[in-house]
């Protein structure tokens, strides 16, 4: 039996809006883990806090290249001269002030 093609739109519009509820549930909490770690009071580019949270999230990504959600998931690289000059406006010392 096939389903007339109102109620595949309908179903479409409750997956759309589903899809919106989570996306913006996923935004607040990695929000607020940001404003945690301090990075409001950072003044970064966003083309490097994009580059930033590419390489966080390659680190915790399994070999399927999806996220395992365990904290030794994925293989953790060593620090490179890039992930440390990713912190724009961090000193040495980590208190974040230059």
């Amino acid at each position: 039996m096939k389903k007339p093609s109102s109620k595949i739109r309908e179903e479409i519009v409750q997956l759309q809006a589903q899809l919106k509820l989570a996306e913006t549930r996923e935004a607040e909490r990695i929000g607020r883990v940001a404003l945690k770690a301090g990075l409001g009071e950072i003044e970064i580019d966003e083309g490097e806090l994009q580059a930033a949270f590419d390489e966080i999230a390659g680190r915790f990504r399994g070999k399927g290249g999806k996220a395992t959600g365990k904290r030794d998931g994925g293989a953790v690289e060593e620090p490179t001269a890039t992930t440390t000059t990713v912190a724009a406006g961090a000193t040495a010392d980590g208190t974040g002030e230059v």
